[in-house]
């Protein structure tokens, strides 16, 4: 199993499961999928319409991570489920903050 990033020079790039209309905005551990890649589950309450939920998103995952909210940004699948979030500092650090996230 890998986990739910993928370290870069800059940052990270973390693979997220967004669930939009939720009862709450919430960050829901790891989960796999059936081909064995693993994303961190979210949830929002924000509708997926010009983008809200995506921005919902954005800030939710850079409150937990304690980075800028401009540290992070949807870079691929911004219509789908599926997304890809870049965010931005020390990968190391980002690693840390994302798997203490990843067992809560």
């Amino acid at each position: 199993m890998t986990g739910p990033f993928r370290p870069r020079n800059d940052g990270v790039d973390l693979f997220v499961r967004l669930t939009p209309k939720a009862a709450m905005d919430k960050l829901e551990g790891i989960e796999i999928s059936a081909d064995g890649r693993s994303h961190l589950k979210a949830r929002v309450r924000a509708v997926p319409e010009n983008g809200a939920a995506n921005q919902a998103l954005e800030r939710l995952v850079a409150k937990a991570l304690g980075v800028p909210r401009s540290a992070v940004s949807v870079v691929a699948g911004g219509t789908a489920r599926l997304k890809t979030l870049r965010i931005l500092g020390d990968p190391t650090a980002l690693a840390k903050g994302i798997e203490a996230l990843s067992s809560a």
